[in-house]
């Protein structure tokens, strides 16, 4: 089953790099991009009803991921906001899971445990 993606990430090079690699590796179809935190909020209210993975940076061009985590805490069971930052400390963990993320991942050192994640 394909996971209808909405992907959050201000970096083009990154957006690129991950949506290849997400394609390759993955079961996915990306829904929409968004670089910012309003974007990410107006992508996820357009697509209700079809997404059921949001993969959200906690950095962006405006606005934060935290915002974004808020904004749907109480979503579907079946959608999945998943954290990848460069800031995975544990400090942001407990902030991300307290904002309601499903999963936290370091852009850095744990892309494998983030594939594996999402295969399950």
């Amino acid at each position: 089953m394909l996971l209808a993606t909405i992907l959050v990430e201000d970096s083009k090079t990154i957006r690129d790099n991950l949506i290849a690699a997400l394609l390759e590796f993955a079961d996915i179809e990306v829904l929409a991009t968004a670089e910012t935190a309003s974007e990410a909020i107006l992508a996820a209210a357009r697509y209700a009803e079809r997404w059921n993975l949001m993969i959200l940076d906690l950095f962006l061009k405006e606005g934060s991921g935290l915002t974004v985590l808020r904004a749907f805490k109480d979503r579907r069971s079946d959608q999945r906001i998943v954290v990848l930052t460069n800031y995975a400390t544990p400090d942001i963990r407990t902030r991300c899971a307290m904002a309601g993320a499903s999963a936290v991942f370091d852009k850095s050192t744990e892309l494998e445990a983030f594939f594996d994640y999402l295969s399950n």
